[in-house]
């Protein structure tokens, strides 16, 4: 068997595995009680839901990736990869057309097969659990939305790339790079304004006591505070959240319709203050500079296997093409790209450390932030006992009960 063949499906099943003995240690991990620091917070019959909204989501979870795992190998060991390419060829398209109709329908392929499991995530375990807000109308113009803009910046990135490698030879990776580059830096300021409010209405936050505390609380720290909006979370989904997006004139800080009607005005300026944090610390930066290298290794090793024979004859392939190698190399990228995203989660949660740290420095104690915390908890049924491989593996942010506790002993 040809050895790319062995190395990637070797590492796809590892990978599956470990997901798997990872998800079910977290399920046994899942607590008897409630912990100390959220009595009051969490009542019994909330904490059983929130337990059981987690062994829901685990269980659906690995129904899914066995599936898409079986699914990714059928396809794969059927010569699905060689069937598309042979078939775009046959439509005799110049090179860049004839790529993006391969990855194009890859890409559709992979949506339809995708859409009974986010159907069913969406109308049966978030409705169950009284999360879903979402009407299938609003279900499929998001699909159709994301779609659109696959084709249009997905299709520009890619015919690019394409472009680059068939143009630049050897050193297309470090064009591929700049251009990659340039097209990630766009998307960061354009976003906020002109993507983002596709999917959700934004409203500048009213004027009344609210706005002028967070307008005092940002004077107090010599930030130049502008573009606070209201976003309509509500239309798809009661749980709550707040983020802080873009750069210069175009960031924008959103706080969900569900997040201010349920905290105080205290509370939601602790919430906004952290936000604010990640911009002080430079972690918006930090993370865009560090997705750039990330994007810079993974073309120039990209640029090595591009045009392999054995890899695309592990593949079943009958031709080597830049469209085809982008596909199969990501299967490659797979280990790597596994322990990058570990890096990137552990990087994430240092950063969520601090900004916790900057909002309970500026705002002259920790209480607010900590009871904001509590609440989104109980408002979004969190795991409060995750095991730690399983934080370690997949979380962003630091499970809220370590979060409260170093805030508390800070």
């Amino acid at each position: 068997m040809n050895l790319y063949a062995v190395i990637i499906a070797a590492a796809l099943a590892a990978e599956y595995l470990l997901h798997l003995a990872v998800d079910l240690l977290n399920l046994k991990a899942l607590g008897t009680g409630v912990p100390a620091e959220f009595a009051g917070v969490y009542d019994p019959a909330t904490y059983r839901r929130s337990q059981e909204y987690t062994r829901t989501r685990t269980l659906f979870g690995i129904v899914v990736s066995t599936a898409m795992l079986a699914l990714t190998f059928g396809f794969w060991f059927a010569g699905g990869f060689n069937v598309v390419d042979v078939a775009v060829r046959g439509w005799g398209l110049p090179a860049i057309p004839t790529g993006l109709a391969f990855i194009g329908i890859l890409a559709l392929l992979k949506t339809l097969i995708s859409l009974p499991f986010s159907a069913w995530s969406t109308f049966v375990i978030e409705a169950r659990i009284g999360f879903n807000r979402t009407t299938p109308k609003t279900f499929i113009a998001d699909l159709l939305k994301g779609m659109l803009l696959s084709v249009t910046i997905g299709g520009l990135l890619v015919a690019g790339i394409l472009f680059l490698f068939e143009w630049a030879g050897p050193g297309a990776w470090a064009w591929c790079w700049g251009f990659g580059t340039v097209v990630a830096l766009v998307l960061q300021f354009i976003a906020p304004v002109w993507l983002m409010p596709l999917f959700n209405k934004f409203t500048p936050l009213p004027d009344g006591p609210l706005k002028e505390r967070i307008l005092k609380y940002a004077s107090e720290i010599g930030f130049p505070l502008q573009g606070i909006y209201m976003v309509n979370g509500s239309k798809r989904s009661s749980k709550s959240n707040a983020y802080f997006t873009g750069f210069g004139k175009f960031k924008r800080i959103a706080l969900f319709d569900t997040l201010i009607a349920r905290h105080t005005a205290p509370e939601l300026v602790a919430v906004l203050a952290h936000e604010i944090g990640h911009y002080r610390k430079k972690h918006i930066r930090t993370g865009m500079i560090v997705s750039v290298l990330r994007m810079g290794a993974m073309l120039w090793i990209l640029s090595m296997f591009v045009s392999h024979r054995p890899l695309f004859d592990a593949f079943f392939m009958e031709n080597v093409s830049v469209h085809a190698g982008l596909i199969i190399f990501g299967l490659l990228f797979t280990p790597i790209e596994f322990f990058l995203s570990l890096a990137m989660h552990a990087l994430s949660r240092k950063h969520e450390f601090e900004a916790d740290r900057f909002a309970a420095e500026t705002l002259g104690g920790r209480e607010d932030l900590v009871s904001a915390l509590k609440k989104l908890s109980a408002d979004n049924l969190s795991n409060l006992t995750p095991h730690p491989a399983y934080v370690f593996l997949h979380y962003s942010h630091p499970p809220v009960l370590e979060r409260i506790r170093r805030l508390s002993s800070a």
